[in-house]
């Protein structure tokens, strides 16, 4: 599975037309380790139904659709603006998964914001499932606007 970690285009030309607001609700969905796709989730994906197929399945601890976000931080570190959530868990589940897709779901397209690649396959098997974004910081957080 080729993904490229990236923010989404579209989520930056969102921010410019101050399409995202502090009240949305914004979720993180899975992707199948085997998703047989090439190049096609990074920077020019668009929205969540994009996933299409290389989602993973309802069953075994997950939902379609992913897990809504919670704990939104956005701050001013040295100059850089950051974006931030507290790490999504799943818990008691078997997953496998290569990557993750973070959308708004309170707009009507469910504008992408990031797609993450994992840089390997992480697996649950009947236990948590942790999506562990990096520390909040100027050169770290998962979105730095300098």
């Amino acid at each position: 599975m080729a993904l490229s970690q990236a923010t989404c285009s579209v989520f930056k030309l969102a921010l410019l037309n101050a399409v995202h607001l502090t009240s949305h609700t914004y979720k993180i969905a899975l992707f199948k380790a085997t998703a047989s796709i090439v190049g096609t989730h990074g920077a020019g994906t668009t929205s969540y139904t994009d996933m299409g197929a290389d989602e993973i399945p309802n069953g075994s601890g997950y939902t379609t659709g992913g897990a809504t976000l919670s704990g939104r931080v956005a701050a001013l570190i040295s100059g850089t603006g950051v974006l931030d959530w507290a790490d999504p868990t799943w818990p008691a589940s078997t997953i496998t998964s290569r990557g993750a897709l973070i959308y708004n779901d309170s707009l009507a397209g469910k504008d992408a914001l990031f797609v993450l690649d994992f840089g390997a396959d992480i697996t649950s098997t009947n236990d948590v499932f942790s999506v562990d974004f990096p520390s909040q910081g100027a050169g770290t957080s998962l979105f730095r606007l300098p």
